[in-house]
């Protein structure tokens, strides 16, 4: 099985598992935050919707800045609700999705940085880079926002098994 088949059927679970984490976050919950140093909701899980994108970026170039010296630095777009978020995060799965479809061994092999101000932060293979920076980043966020969920008491889904608001998955 080359190397792109086997992320892609991860890439389509842990996208499924997100998109019903996404559809739960209300509008009226935007702004809450569980504590001051915490990002609020929206901004958190715009950051979930947006983490597909990220995809597209690592198999597409070689690098990405940041915060590019005399240019701008990387920021969320600005998502106002619930409909806005899903279909920020529909966009880029499904670009992501065909840019692991097209990737050969070869390019899921080949190194990738990321940069800040010109400097070298990290440098990984791009299979590499999808499996930390798109796949558990985004598993790490999406399970901060369920417990956003929880704390508001909107039911969390199940995800790799029975939440204890929904029975099954």
């Amino acid at each position: 099985m080359k190397l792109n088949q086997a992320l892609l059927a991860e890439f389509d679970q842990e996208m499924a598992n997100t998109r019903k984490t996404l559809d739960r976050v209300p509008d009226n919950k935007f702004d809450w935050k569980p504590h001051q140093k915490s990002m609020a909701m929206g901004q958190l899980a715009t950051h979930v919707a947006t983490l597909p994108s990220w995809a597209v970026e690592t198999l597409r170039r070689d690098s990405l800045d940041i915060a590019p010296e005399g240019g701008e630095p990387y920021k969320l777009p600005e998502v106002k609700n619930a409909k806005e978020l899903l279909d920020v995060f529909d966009e880029g799965v499904a670009a992501a999705r065909a840019a692991l479809a097209e990737a050969s061994d070869e390019d899921l092999g080949k190194p990738w940085s990321l940069l800040k101000t010109g400097q070298v932060m990290m440098t990984l293979p791009k299979g590499a880079v999808l499996r930390s920076f798109v796949f558990s980043h985004g598993i790490h966020h999406r399970a901060q926002l369920g417990v956003y969920l929880r704390l508001n008491d909107i039911p969390v889904p199940a995800i790799y098994g029975p939440s204890a608001d929904e029975g099954t998955f």
